[in-house]
């Protein structure tokens, strides 16, 4: 068991990554004997020096590793993702989220740096986050496995649920210009004793500039928008709606709904369901690509693609998501109006054991900013 320490960041922001173990975020404690710099973010530091004590990996990969770990001083349970720090710039993912305060995003307690084994030639920074045993991942795995029937989605008000809190998270960090560029099930953590979802792994994250060209080749194929496989340079947060629709799609399947082995067969997957995009669509998606005819397929009637009997409500929101257009999806704040909501407004909803739902209408002031006239609407309440 190796031991870290570190200063109280005050910050808060999330990243998890997906870890070996059925899409779990991932912490690591090879190396944890670290420097005891501060975190800085939201408040000043405490001051004082907090030891852990690493446990288990329970991720790992090209980011770098996480593990779960324990707080010495209280007992907490925390992940910490480590990754290798280039000196000569800050980790944007860092920054990204010292800046972000929102129920739905795992929280950054602390951070601090660690040599690896080449001293100090070798710099890590070791990011403290909030600990949450699953992922929407494992939990649709969990679901299909415990039924046996290998397609069986979640009850439908967890669907409804986690679609919901994904939409305020992405109306929050949308507000802030950020990005997030690689939303999927793995990167969803859920507490299955709340049923509280939070957004985490930022580490794709940016904030967008206007006129500023971005990567293309970004967020994990079976959820990356059409523009992206286009070679879209100027896109917008919009990427991000896609990715949730394919999430939404994916809570009602079970299995993705369009997996594939490369960016060609993607895009394949992706007609045979919407159909092929016309010249105006592809113009809107990036006006610099001309390279290639399409053959025309029309797009199939999309309640055929989900299991008989899925609420016209819940199919018409992943309609308004998967739509080819960025500019005519919808917005993460206008879907948390949608009436697939509304069993979440009433009254009398449960969790499927009975208990209450989370809280769902604590919104923030960046959220309440974004479009006033809304916000009555936002926190309406429905009888019975």
């Amino acid at each position: 068991m190796s031991t870290a320490k570190a200063e109280h960041a005050g910050a808060a922001g999330y990243n998890g990554v997906t870890g070996a173990a059925a899409g779990q975020q991932g912490y690591n404690g090879s190396g944890a004997s670290g420097s005891q710099q501060s975190g800085g973010g939201g408040g000043s530091s405490s001051g004082h020096h907090l030891t852990y004590a690493g446990e288990s990996i329970i991720g790992n990969g090209s980011f770098g590793v996480v593990f779960k770990a324990r707080l010495i001083e209280t007992g907490e349970t925390v992940a910490i993702k480590k990754v290798l720090q280039d000196k000569r710039f800050k980790n944007r993912e860092l920054q990204i989220m010292k800046r972000i305060h929102h129920p739905n995003v795992v929280q950054l307690k602390h951070c601090f740096y660690s040599n690896g084994e080449r001293g100090a030639d070798e710099l890590y920074l070791n990011l403290v986050l909030e600990f949450i045993p699953e992922t929407v991942y494992s939990m649709i795995k969990m679901y299909t496995e415990a039924n046996g029937t290998g397609h069986k989605s979640l009850p439908l008000i967890c669907v409804r649920l986690y679609l919901y809190q994904l939409c305020r998270a992405l109306s929050h960090v949308h507000a802030m210009g950020i990005c997030h560029r690689d939303i999927k099930p793995q990167n969803l953590l859920v507490d299955p004793s709340t049923h509280v979802l939070k957004l985490c792994d930022f580490g794709s994250a940016k904030q967008l500039v206007q006129g500023e060209p971005n990567v293309s080749y970004i967020c994990s194929r079976y959820y990356r928008a059409p523009e992206l496989i286009f070679g879209a340079t100027d896109y917008t947060t919009q990427i991000d709606v896609w990715s949730l629709g394919c999430v939404g799609a994916e809570l009602l399947l079970g299995t993705p709904l369009f997996p594939s082995k490369d960016s060609a067969d993607q895009l394949f997957k992706i007609f045979h369901v919407m159909g092929t995009p016309t010249r105006e669509e592809i113009h809107a998606m990036n006006p610099m690509y001309t390279e290639v005819q399409f053959t025309q397929v029309q797009p199939i009637n999309l309640e055929k693609a989900f299991p008989t009997g899925t609420p016209a409500d819940v199919i018409d929101f992943l309609r308004k998501t998967l739509t080819y257009t960025p500019t005519a999806r919808i917005t993460p704040t206008m879907a948390l109006l949608h009436p697939a909501f509304d069993e979440l407004r009433r009254k009398s909803a449960k969790l499927p054991d009975g208990r209450p739902l989370p809280a769902l209408f604590n919104f923030t002031d960046l959220e309440l900013s974004v479009n006033p006239s809304l916000n009555d609407a936002l926190r309406r309440v429905i009888e019975g």
